[in-house]
């Protein structure tokens, strides 16, 4: 499993909890509680680190 940060906050906008991983450009995903915003971006940052292998771009090293 990777370890990336995420930061978990209410967007008002979306009226929903947001997900980012910052080291991860643009891995973002949301949920309508915490938990439900982890596990989105879980699954955001799985396919995002599958997208970069797949066209080779570089993947931020994760948090040991």
């Amino acid at each position: 499993m990777n370890k990336y940060e995420v930061i978990i906050y209410w967007g008002e906008e979306d009226l929903a909890f947001v997900a980012e991983a910052p080291e991860l450009s643009g891995c973002a995903a949301h949920g309508d509680n915490q938990p439900a915003a982890l596990a989105s971006a879980q699954e955001a940052i799985r396919l995002w680190v599958e997208t970069a292998q797949e066209f080779g771009d570089p993947i931020p090293a994760c948090i040991a």
